[in-house]
C-alpha cells in the first residue's frame, strides 16, 4: 500500500539534547527573477534518531514517515558527513 511520495530532507543537526530526537535545520534557496536576489529559507525539523548516532554539526538525511509523536514526522536515514566538533 503506497502512502504517497515521502519527502527527503538534508540538513545540519543543530540540537541533540533530547532523548532520541534531534533538531535539523534545512536550507532552501530561491532567486527572485526581477531583482536577482537569492533568498535563503531556513526551517527546523524534529527528527527521530533511534540509535542516537547524530551529533551537533553533522550533515544528515531524513525521510518523512507516519507521525511518531506530536511534532516528529521524520526518521533518520543516515549521517552523510561528520561535523566539525
Amino acid at each position: 500500500m503506497e502512502r504517497g511520495r515521502m519527502r527527503i530532507v538534508k540538513g545540519i543537526v543543530v540540537k541533540n539534547s533530547s532523548d532520541k530526537t534531534i533538531m535539523v535545520q534545512a536550507e532552501t534557496r530561491s532567486k527572485n527573477k526581477k531583482y536577482n536576489k537569492v533568498s535563503i529559507l531556513k526551517k527546523k525539523f524534529p527528527v527521530h534518531d533511534e540509535k542516537k548516532v547524530a551529533k551537533v554539526g553533522d550533515l544528515i538525511e531524513a525521510i518523512e514517515t507516519k507521525p511518531i509523536s506530536k511534532t516528529k514526522r521524520f526518521n533518520l536515514v543516515k549521517v552523510l558527513q561528520e561535523g566539525a566538533e
